[in-house]
């Protein structure tokens, strides 16, 4: 398993779903941002990335609907991670489940 080790100055995390993206920016001290559900759609992802295009990387968990945002991000110059499900403990391994937490800590 690889890791991903480049430092940036934002890290967004997206819970992806059919219709809609649970998205959380956080600074490089972990201070939250922006938390946030907009459509699962390309314009509102990117007039929510566009103050930090240049220095953020996107990271999502290996879904259904991943692609498309990987795409998105190539189009734009984003880093973008994606992350295998099944070794996200941080998020199956804690008590509390739901969008905003998973947005959260991926």
């Amino acid at each position: 398993m690889r890791f991903y080790t480049t430092q940036h100055s934002y890290y967004c995390g997206i819970d992806l779903h059919a219709r809609s993206l649970h998205v959380c920016i956080l600074d490089e001290t972990g201070e939250t941002i922006l938390h946030r559900e907009i459509k699962a759609r390309p314009e509102p992802l990117l007039n929510l990335l566009t103050p930090y295009i240049g220095n953020i990387v996107v990271g999502v968990e290996c879904m259904h609907c991943w692609y498309w945002v990987s795409d998105f991000c190539a189009q734009h110059g984003i880093d973008f991670i994606l992350g295998h499900a099944l070794y996200m403990k941080a998020i199956h391994g804690g008590k509390a489940k739901n969008d905003r937490i998973d947005s959260y800590k991926l």
